[in-house]
C-alpha cells in the first residue's frame, strides 16, 4: 500500500471512533493488533483497545480529535492531534465534573496488509487529570 493509503486508513479509524462506530476496529485493525501505552506493562489487544476507547467516550460523550499533522513513511503513519471533550460520565474512577478538557496526543501507527497492526500512543494525561481536578496544577494548594 502507498503512504497515502496508509494515512487514509489511520484517519478513517480516528474519524470512525469519533462517530462511535466501534465495528471499525475489526475492519481497520488486524486481528493481532497491539496498542502500546507509556507505563503499561503489556500492550493492549485489539479488543482491549476498543474497550478502552469506548470507556473514554463514555466519560466524554462529545470527545473528538482534531488532527493537525499527518506524516507517513514506509509502513508508519504519525498523527499529532488535539483531543477535546466534556467530562459528563465516570472516567478512570473520577465522577463527572462537567469540565471541558483539551490535551495533545501523538500516535504512531504501523500498517501491515492494509490494516493497522500496531500503535504507540502518547497523550498529555497529566494535563487531562489536572483539568479534571484529580491532580493539582503547579501553584495550587
Amino acid at each position: 500500500m502507498s503512504v497515502e493509503e496508509n494515512k487514509a486508513i489511520v484517519r478513517r479509524l480516528i474519524e470512525e471512533m469519533d462517530r462511535g462506530n466501534w465495528d471499525s476496529f475489526e475492519e481497520l485493525c488486524s486481528p493481532d493488533y497491539l496498542a502500546h501505552y507509556p507505563g503499561s506493562p503489556t500492550p493492549l489487544t485489539r479488543e482491549e483497545q476498543k474497550e478502552a476507547a469506548k470507556a473514554s467516550y463514555a466519560g466524554f460523550p462529545d470527545f473528538h480529535h482534531t488532527i493537525h499533522d499527518v506524516i507517513g513513511e514506509d509502513d508508519k503513519v504519525v498523527f499529532r492531534m488535539t483531543d477535546r471533550g466534556t467530562h459528563k460520565g465516570e472516567f478512570q474512577g473520577i465522577a463527572p465534573t462537567g469540565r471541558g478538557v483539551e490535551f495533545g496526543a501523538i500516535g504512531i501507527f504501523r500498517i501491515a496488509g492494509g490494516k493497522i497492526a500496531e500503535t504507540w500512543l502518547e497523550a498529555d494525561l497529566l494535563g487531562l487529570m489536572q483539568q479534571l481536578g484529580a491532580i493539582p496544577t503547579p501553584g495550587q494548594g
